[in-house]
């Protein structure tokens, strides 16, 4: 059968026409520190408007490095007892943080109706593998304890996460299924997730270069990261996903990531757990925070958000029955 173009969307066309036109250099060719500057700044031309909330105020919680800083927002100023979201950013474990985040956290709050805290965990280089889902299941933990600095009793957990946060959204689940925190995870919600070794990945072969993220990009975070490939932190497929929460995965139809998503969420689904998956056709890798320049992504985080909020009311009446 004949080779045929993807189908890309008019929107994410020109966005990535825009980034050729440029001459965007990849963050290997100009390193860590340049690369997070360079993401905090496409965030700021690219991403959605923040929505409004009565409650956005940065906070702390205790991790085995030092204090992990972290993001509270809620579209209420207070509420009575209920699920919070716990937020993990992506950037490759090594480049986001807060601030490129904080416009889809507010979305996340106003979909959800729940208060959400998102942990700005230790980045590579500097902190390689295991810090990252270190500092993650340690701020999961501190949140499921209801600590007063949060103002809220937590009845249980949404972790939620794109790319590097979409792995950490899943090792952390894994981590708080096997060994459990104060409350339960009631719902995990990966977006654009590792799961499994992507190097065969027939996506990966197919999107390596002119799809916003590349091989050689993906290449240097690993690199950087540098995990253990045997350790299901790092990889959580090789690991025991058995008694998985309901689960909501999305994957975007243009990304080099795109199979281990689908991979993860097949795994699921024959292991018998409750599965909503989404592959948004047309679209590229990162688009939950490039929502301003690829407008048609909004309708994507909406659904993906939607499915969430479906399974998070049915968990929450069901616990309350």
């Amino acid at each position: 059968m004949a080779d045929t173009e993807p189908y890309v969307r008019a929107d994410v066309r020109a966005f990535l026409d825009m980034l050729e036109s440029i001459g965007r250099p990849g963050v290997e060719e100009i390193g860590a520190e340049e690369g997070r500057k360079g993401m905090r700044v496409l965030g700021a031309m690219a991403e959605a408007p923040a929505r409004d909330l009565a409650v956005i105020r940065d906070l702390t919680c205790p991790g085995p490095g030092g204090d992990i800083p972290l993001r509270f927002y809620d579209a209420k100023e207070s509420r009575g007892p209920g699920p919070v979201a716990v937020f993990l950013h992506g950037g490759g474990f090594v480049i986001g943080d807060l601030e490129v985040y904080n416009n889809l956290c507010t979305e996340i709050a106003v979909a959800l109706d729940v208060p959400v805290v998102s942990v700005d965990y230790r980045l590579a280089p500097e902190h390689p593998f295991p810090a990252a889902p270190d500092d993650c299941e340690a701020a999961a933990r501190w949140i499921a304890g209801s600590p007063e600095a949060l103002g809220r009793e937590v009845t249980g957990l949404v972790i939620l996460g794109d790319s590097a946060g979409g792995n950490l959204t899943i090792v952390t689940t894994n981590q708080l299924t096997s060994d459990p925190a104060d409350v339960p995870v009631l719902v995990q919600a990966p977006i654009y997730p590792v799961a499994n070794d992507i190097s065969e990945h027939e996506s990966f072969q197919a999107f390596a270069e002119g799809y916003f993220l590349t091989r050689a990009t993906m290449a240097w975070f690993t690199s950087k990261y540098a995990a253990d490939p045997d350790d299901p932190r790092n990889l959580p497929m090789i690991g025991d996903c058995s008694d998985t929460p309901p689960t909501v995965i999305c994957t975007a139809g243009l990304d080099p990531l795109r199979d281990s998503g689908r991979d993860y969420a097949a795994h699921l689904v024959q292991q018998g757990t409750e599965v909503s998956y989404f592959e948004f056709a047309g679209i590229v890798h990162g688009f939950s925070t490039l929502r301003k320049a690829m407008p048609s992504g909004q309708a994507d985080i909406e659904a993906f958000l939607g499915a969430i909020r479906v399974k998070l009311d049915r968990a929450t009446k069901g616990n309350a029955a």
